[in-house]
């Protein structure tokens, strides 16, 4: 007799289950995200699900899991070497804003469910550790990786809110176009040149700048740790 689950039977896996959620999030949004629904999509039964995500709670600790875990390095990445942490922070910001990007569904659950899987939290001990090991205390390290998260988080909230209304309203930003340019000169020289209006330079200067103040207030240089 066959001793393999229902999930098993049904050939899924967590991470095919994860993937699921994820689409489903994006495109009907977090309140159609139901162990039901999400059954009828990859067509099985909702308690079929439960074999590998025991709870509702679990599915959506699932998805912040798949969205940070994946932006860390993974183990290893350094060649075992201290890893430049400048390059580090620029590739975790820029890997969870792309993601974020293309989930912006889960954008409500980043911004405010905690890390809690043992994958997630595998992952920031990584990014602590790269941190720790150049020479952040470890007080600035939690710092400085909350901070630059949380940045990421509400200026991918931003775009994705900026491009939905874009949708909803074609030609809202248009506005600019009617400005009184004696009275506001440099915004009307900014609707004209488009300055200021590329969210991935603007993202990327931004980030730019935090990390950089990161190493002023630590005295950390980039590069090898002290301890090489």
């Amino acid at each position: 007799m066959s001793t393999r689950s229902r999930g098993e039977r049904a050939g899924l896996t967590r991470e095919q289950i994860l993937e699921a959620a994820l689409a489903l999030a994006d495109r009907a949004g977090l309140k159609a995200l139901t162990m039901r629904r999400l059954g009828a999509e990859l067509g099985v039964e909702a308690m079929t699900l439960y074999h590998y995500v025991p709870s509702k709670d679990a599915l959506l600790d699932g998805l912040v899991e798949h969205v940070f875990a994946r932006a860390l390095p993974p183990a290893g990445a350094d060649g075992g070497r201290a890893p430049d942490w400048r390059a580090m922070l620029h590739a975790y910001a820029d890997a969870l804003r792309g993601t974020l990007l293309r989930h912006p569904g889960v954008l409500p659950l980043a911004a405010a469910r905690p890390a809690v899987t043992p994958a997630t939290l595998d992952a920031v001990e990584r990014g602590l550790g790269a941190l720790t090991a150049a020479g952040f205390p470890l007080g600035a390290a939690v710092d400085a990786l909350n901070s630059l998260s949380v940045f990421v988080v509400a200026h991918t909230a931003a775009e994705a809110a900026a491009e939905e209304d874009d949708a909803t309203a074609p030609g809202r930003a248009d506005w600019l176009a009617g400005l009184d340019a004696a009275r506001y000169p440099l915004l009307t020289e900014a609707a004209r040149t488009g300055a200021g209006a590329d969210d991935a330079a603007r993202f990327h200067a931004a980030t730019t700048a935090l990390i950089t103040g990161f190493a002023t207030t630590t005295g950390v240089p980039a590069g090898p740790s002290k301890t090489d």
